[in-house]
């Protein structure tokens, strides 16, 4: 089975959160939620979340490692060692990262340094303080191993184009058959 983590830092955007952790886990992938500095991780919009496990779990050996966004929540990740240490040791395995909202920018460009001559997208306005890679206004980008989202709006999307990458095209197009998702 496949697994994936899905790391929360407060201030995190619970939609972007919430929506790979449920779809992914539709789709059949064994999903840890992990809280970057405790158990219990309070979003963006004041909603709490009880992560299946606290910092302890980033040290972990994952299929793909789930950024959401949100300004606080991803400047909370970049800011913490764990964090960066997880996503860069993932993307140098080969393995899947995914980044939505300021995510792509503030945490795999600012603090990762990975999205050096790749291809990604974000939210509007934040692809300003991104250089040496090839910024597309696509909701959702694929580049190898690196998956990228723009914002709340696109997590059902992201979420599908994480599926696929890890279980394939038809477990992606059954998921979103079942929860009416556009493609």
């Amino acid at each position: 089975m496949k697994t994936a983590c899905v790391l929360l830092a407060e201030g995190f955007e619970e939609v972007e959160a919430i929506t790979p952790i449920d779809y992914l886990r539709r789709a059949g992938i064994d999903v840890r939620v992990l809280g970057v500095s405790g158990r219990t991780v309070v979003g963006s919009h004041d909603i709490k979340i009880d992560a299946d496990q606290g910092p302890e779990g980033l040290t972990g050996d994952y299929d793909c490692v789930v950024l959401p966004g949100g300004g606080r929540g991803a400047d909370n990740l970049a800011a913490s060692p764990s964090v960066v240490e997880l996503v860069r040791r993932q993307f140098r395995a080969g393995k899947l990262v995914a980044a939505i909202c300021a995510a792509p920018a503030v945490v795999l460009h600012g603090a990762c340094g990975i999205l050096q001559g790749r291809r990604f997208t974000c939210f509007p306005g934040l692809e300003s303080k991104v250089t040496g890679a090839s910024f597309s206004e696509d909701r959702v980008v694929v580049d190898g191993n690196l998956i990228t989202s723009r914002s709340a709006g696109t997590a059902g999307e992201f979420s599908a184009a994480i599926a696929q990458a890890l279980v394939g095209a038809d477990a992606s197009r059954e998921l979103a058959g079942k929860v009416l998702l556009r493609r």
